[in-house]
């Protein structure tokens, strides 16, 4: 791109490197990283969490106060993250905390609060730190009142008058909603309704403000931003992603191969390249060592695992009706993650029920994450809806075969084998049902036993993809070109 570089200002509640719980963290990081490597200027900005390691020893560069009723105290932390610099905003009473959004899967009852204080502070530093950023680039619920802000609060404000912003949607389903009330730090929604961001008369939705204000709205995959303008896919806010239509666009997700490449994980028992023989060795070597790991027999069986958050997005209603049915062949199963305490009791139950075929490990592993993508012949994402999703991507990096539900970025990444089995790197079904999930499961596994030379070409399929961040880093430069070139559409500002 001929222009001249962009200051960015990437906005979001979690950065791998300094702390995770999501895929949202994975493009916080990776996203800047590729958007600096092609002569962009970024800064990402994220809560300063007590949980952030050495965040104490960082530099303060400003010590300070909102400018806005009520005149909260903070502090903004000089942190980097792999040659990107990272302002950590310190608010002892937010976010020195055990956990980021919720304890014993409780949601901290400030959320509302915590994020509002978060958006409203990473506009009041930037005069302050005379930090002028092109773009900001909020994402999710917890950013969606920045898109607000810079247009109600700071429309007027000078400093600001060549800033604009633009959200990316990651998932739908979680729109952040509190009442006025909840929200009362945030001074304009104190002083009127705001018709358009509204879900009820006294409850607003953050990210309905942030899809309403900003100047471009990003779905993480080309099929997601399709399915937003659903009512299906959009969660209740088709209307809000129609009306905003011609300033929406998808990009899918890229994959940051410094982390997840089997040739240098430096997680996994036995590194691998993308040929026959290394990944042959090198995938039996990790499937031992997994098997030893979790508690299984080691022997010579498909090995089909799963590292995901323990909710009903992920399918994993679709998985434990037939789970029991699918253990009867002769496989093994893998699930790694935390979640709905009722779904890990039942998946504890059907692991004692076959110590010899099932381990369910219910933790948050990033070893075991990547040892899983490493051992196994196939992973699972039979997910209800996935905006973009990353396993799929790593696991195909790995020469580990996705099976997955056709819905969002699941149906732009993988390529079906029943469609198309020359170029196929994976499996999908339609159906949102169990019965569905257990009879591809079935067809998997009689390909595994039947024709392995068959397994093995599509591993080799799969290992060949590349989901390269810089080409998706490409795509959000014209995005973010297009949010400063022209004029927003027309905004909604009914108060």
């Amino acid at each position: 791109m001929a222009t001249n570089p962009l200051n960015i200002l990437y906005v979001a509640s979690e950065v791998e490197g300094l702390i995770k719980s999501g895929g949202l963290a994975d493009v916080a990081k990776a996203l800047s990283k590729a958007l600096q490597e092609k002569g962009q200027h970024v800064k990402i900005t994220l809560p300063a969490y007590s949980a952030i390691a050495d965040r104490d020893e960082a530099e303060v560069i400003l010590d300070t106060q909102l400018e806005h009723w009520p005149h909260t105290p903070y502090k903004v932390r000089s942190l980097s993250i792999d040659g990107v610099e990272a302002l950590g905003i310190e608010c002892p009473q937010y976010f020195d905390r055990d956990s980021l959004y919720a304890e014993n899967n409780q949601a901290y009852a400030d959320n509302g609060e915590r994020f509002a204080f978060f958006s409203a502070a990473c506009l009041d530093m930037l005069e302050k730190l005379n930090y002028q950023p092109d773009i900001i680039h909020a994402n999710d619920w917890h950013t969606g009142l920045v898109p607000f802000l810079l247009k109600v609060r700071y429309g007027q404000d000078a400093f600001f008058a060549d800033t604009h912003s633009v959200i990316s949607i990651h998932n739908a389903v979680f729109k952040g909603i509190f009442s006025y009330h909840e929200l009362e730090c945030i001074t304009e929604l104190y002083q009127h309704r705001f018709l358009n961001i509204e879900v009820s008369h006294d409850h607003v939705s953050m990210l309905k403000a942030g899809v309403a204000y900003a100047d471009k709205i990003n779905g993480v995959s080309p099929n997601y931003a399709a399915e937003l303008l659903t009512e299906l896919g959009a969660h209740g806010m088709a209307a809000d992603f129609q009306h905003r239509q011609a300033d929406l666009c998808g990009i899918v997700n890229g994959c940051d191969y410094s982390e997840w490449d089997p040739e240098t994980d430096k997680y996994i028992p036995q590194n691998y390249k993308a040929n026959r023989n290394s990944m042959v060795r090198g995938k039996k070597a990790c499937k031992r060592a997994l098997q030893d790991e979790v508690g299984l027999p080691q022997k010579d069986v498909a090995v089909y695992g799963m590292v995901c958050r323990l909710t009903n997005q992920k399918g994993l209603h679709y998985l434990t009706p037939i789970l029991d049915k699918f253990l009867r062949s002769d496989v093994q199963v893998v699930i790694v993650g935390t979640g709905d305490p009722v779904i890990a009791a039942e998946l504890h139950a059907i692991a004692e029920a076959n110590p010899e075929k099932f381990a369910f490990v219910e933790a948050y592993s990033n070893k075991l994450a990547h040892w899983v993508e490493a051992a196994s012949d196939f992973f699972l994402m039979p997910s209800e809806f996935e905006p973009c999703g990353l396993n799929q991507i790593y696991s195909m990096a790995y020469g580990t075969l996705p099976i997955v539900r056709a819905v969002g970025g699941l149906k732009d990444t993988v390529i079906d084998y029943e469609e198309t089995p020359q170029v196929a790197t994976g499996f999908s079904f339609q159906e949102p049902c169990a019965f569905q999930l257990l009879i591809t499961l079935q067809q998997t596994l009689l390909l595994y036993t039947q024709q392995p030379n068959e397994i093995k070409r599509l591993q080799l399929n799969a290992m060949a993809c590349d989901f390269n961040w810089l080409e998706s880093a490409e795509q959000y430069l014209e995005m973010y070109q297009s949010a400063v070139t022209s004029e927003v559409s027309e905004q909604t500002h009914s108060h």
